[in-house]
């Protein structure tokens, strides 16, 4: 699967990979590879959400030419044991936000 996170009123790509390449798929959410990010727009924050079993995370802002939109990213910059998979990754819903939007599709398969 591949998928494309968008700045939801431009449809500017924000983000943008192939699963099990540049994109994990965990917990229902989207975690992109640092180099698979367009950080031009991202803003990484001082706010910090703790997951219980996964450690404390920074929200990500997106401020754009349609305005400024809270936490529609995170990273973990040092994860709990077991989740070292996810340090530094760049983590999004994969659902529509106030400020983004999901493309995914099939990739097809080489014979």
């Amino acid at each position: 699967m591949h998928y494309q996170v968008k700045e939801r009123i431009s449809g500017e790509v924000i983000a943008a990979g192939t699963q099990d390449q540049q994109v994990q798929v965990f917990e229902g959410n989207l975690y992109f590879a640092p180099e698979a990010v367009n950080m031009e727009r991202l803003r990484v924050t001082d706010r910090i959400y703790t997951c219980p079993y996964k450690g404390e995370c920074f929200w990500i802002d997106l401020e754009t030419e349609n305005g400024y939109f809270q936490n529609v990213a995170w990273v973990y910059r040092n994860p709990k044991p077991k989740y070292d998979f996810i340090k530094d990754q760049i983590g999004f819903y994969a659902y529509e936000t106030s400020g983004t939007i999901v493309d995914k599709t099939a990739v097809a398969q080489s014979a």
